[in-house]
């Protein structure tokens, strides 16, 4: 536990961001791997349908700096090959 008043503080507004920001990054997990399990039952035209809802959630993700920007490009990348009809490897 925190001693000093600065550093309760801090502990307290840390709880509160990782509160804010847990949705984003939770919903974000769970279309990627939604996307991953459509992809490995063969279900190509499903998981495409998903897809711009995942894109959009990483965006956002990005966006409020809860994940870098490359990262954001490198996991749309990742489910875009995952999801095109020739996966190149």
């Amino acid at each position: 536990m925190p001693l000093l008043k600065a550093s309760i503080k801090h502990a307290r507004q840390s709880e509160e961001r990782n509160a804010r920001r847990q949705p984003f990054k939770t919903g974000m997990k769970t279309y990627m791997k939604k996307i991953l399990e459509l992809v490995k039952e063969g279900k190509q035209s499903e998981a495409a349908k998903v897809l711009p809802a995942a894109f959009k959630s990483i965006d956002t993700a990005a966006k409020k700096n809860i994940i870098h920007w490359k990262n954001a490009a490198k996991k749309k990348s990742a489910l875009s090959r995952m999801v095109s009809p020739n996966p190149k490897k």
